[in-house]
């Protein structure tokens, strides 16, 4: 079964099963989606299940930088409901790999490539995305090819 097909079941299944919270927040992920497939002109045939996990990212990262900044201003009963949605996304996302297996993934590839220095930073980040796709935080793997390099 394809993740979109996921989605939209579970959303059914939780709407009609009175879990109104998880319902709307697969619904506006299935907004998402479609805005994405309307905006890669790929309405017809869909996204693929790699394109939706980047979608699920985005829209993941989108509500932490939200509670992020409900919290610094002191305003926790907004923070809550975004943390909620973001644990409800976060299951239709691939297991997030350790820091330690990220490091000694971008180690490997900063050895296979001869990378010294910080310029060669975007070339291993997309060794290691195309790797590991949407498994690692991006900001956590760029913090640690800068690390990596800088030494």
């Amino acid at each position: 079964m394809s993740l979109k097909q996921r989605i939209n079941d579970e959303m059914k299944a939780a709407l009609l099963g009175g879990d109104r919270f998880v319902g709307e927040t697969l619904r506006n992920l299935k907004a998402a989606i479609l805005n994405e497939e309307v905006a890669k002109s790929k309405r017809d045939e869909g996204l693929t299940d790699t394109e939706i996990e980047q979608v699920i990212a985005r829209e993941v990262k989108k509500r932490t930088e939200s509670a992020k900044i409900y919290r610094d201003n002191s305003r926790p009963e907004l923070a809550e409901p975004e943390e909620k949605e973001i644990e409800v996304l976060k299951a239709y996302l691939p297991q997030q790999l350790s820091e330690d297996e990220v490091r000694s993934i971008a180690t490997a590839k900063i050895f296979e490539l001869g990378a010294t220095g910080v310029q060669a930073m975007g070339q291993v980040i997309g060794l290691v995305k195309s790797q590991v796709g949407n498994a690692a935080d991006g900001a956590m793997l760029a913090r640690i090819v800068k690390e990596l390099l800088s030494q």
